[in-house]
């Protein structure tokens, strides 16, 4: 990781750079590192980029679910003393970021998904029947992007990891029912923060489907595809979903 985590009273979280706060939502499998070249190119820009640990395995198995992180999301912010921020979320961190800004809108400025869980859960926590045999798990690791060689050793020796610790899967498995349970689809006509879709054409997690689904339900958002790329776009075309997002943020003022 090329910054360094810092530790404020119950909060880790990595930030960069000066100016409007973007603060991004890692997915269920996602490390802080799959958001490398967003922090570099955004804090290089004129924003200034955080990244919290969101306690997905450290909550208590009662609090393990969307609206739980959606609040934990709330009082960062209101300790870190932000008025006003971009969320932007890949996979259940955009759900959350959804969540979030159905909750507590006043100070959202813009968000921004990817790969977004909150209309539809297929693939999150299921499957892991064979989780102790590492080819199968390394296939699903693959399988989350269009060029399998994304997942490198080091992602598939952490979605192991992950999967083969009880107390972890138990906590993967209680957030995808919660997934599922908060659905969006009724919600999201009345959210008027404006949004960036971006979404890679060969997402197998979540369909480009999902994602015209949630451009046809959300009031004021815009809809971008990023070719040959699966579930994780910033981490397979860093520099189209940089330049994507950039253009949005100056079409739109922010």
């Amino acid at each position: 990781m090329t910054h360094r985590l810092k530790k404020e009273k119950n909060y880790s979280y990595i930030e960069a750079g000066e100016g409007t706060p973007i603060i991004v939502l890692h997915g269920l499998m996602g490390g802080l590192s799959n958001f490398n070249s967003v922090t570099k190119y955004f804090s290089e820009k004129g924003y200034k980029v955080i990244i919290p640990e969101l306690p997905i395995y450290t909550m208590s198995l009662l609090k393990t679910n969307v609206k739980s992180f959606a609040k934990y999301l709330h009082e960062f912010i209101e300790f870190k003393g932000y008025n006003e921020v971009i969320l932007l979320g890949n996979s259940l961190g955009g759900h959350i970021g959804l969540y979030h800004t159905k909750q507590y809108p006043e100070k959202i400025k813009a968000l921004v998904i990817t790969g977004s869980s909150g209309l539809y859960e297929s693939a999150m926590g299921g499957g892991y029947t064979k989780r102790s045999d590492y080819e199968v798990i390394k296939k699903k690791a693959q399988d989350v992007f269009y060029d399998p060689a994304v997942a490198t050793k080091e992602i598939v020796d952490e979605v192991y990891e992950t999967v083969n610790d009880r107390n972890k899967l138990i906590k993967t498995l209680a957030i995808a029912k919660s997934a599922i349970r908060h659905n969006m689809a009724k919600d999201l006509p009345k959210m008027q923060v404006p949004t960036c879709i971006i979404w890679g054409k060969n997402d197998t997690v979540t369909p480009p489907e999902v994602a015209e689904e949630f451009n046809e339900l959300l009031p004021d958002s815009d809809l971008f595809w990023i070719d040959k790329c699966g579930h994780a776009a910033m981490m397979e075309h860093p520099d189209e979903f940089n330049s994507i997002l950039d253009a949005w943020f100056q079409k739109r003022g922010f």
